[in-house]
């Protein structure tokens, strides 16, 4: 597991408790390693940041973002983030709300797509 700020432990409890639909959606479906038998993480802290899902063993980081993220400030931000977590050889995916809430199905299977491929010890051909 990698390593983070300790002050973002009570920011991350609050996120979890208050989770957007989207959010929730999505967790409703990842929890308890439904997804290819991994665990997920949420509002997950890490490096200087918190991340929304979190998939140590796939090495995968999934972001659900709302409309604040769709701005210049947020799209940049979102940039920076993906870069320094990319740079740990994580793989990082994201969505919009309205995407996870209206092609859910879509968004699980790219998300499965996604950790399949990168748990340690699966062949591809």
């Amino acid at each position: 597991m990698h390593s983070y700020e300790p002050r973002l432990k009570t920011p991350a409890r609050r996120l979890r408790s208050g989770a957007s639909a989207a959010e929730q959606r999505l967790w409703w479906r990842l929890r308890r390693k439904q997804m290819s038998g991994v665990r997920l993480y949420r509002q997950k802290p890490l490096l200087r940041d918190i991340v929304d899902f979190y998939a140590p063993a796939a090495r995968s980081i999934v972001g659900v973002d709302g409309a604040q993220h769709m701005t210049d400030s947020g799209l940049a931000a979102d940039a920076r983030r993906t870069a320094e977590l990319e740079t740990l050889g994580l793989k990082v995916i994201r969505f919009d709300n309205l995407q996870v809430l209206k092609e859910t199905v879509a968004v699980m299977e790219q998300i499965h797509r996604v950790v399949s491929e990168r748990l340690p010890g699966v062949r591809r051909s």
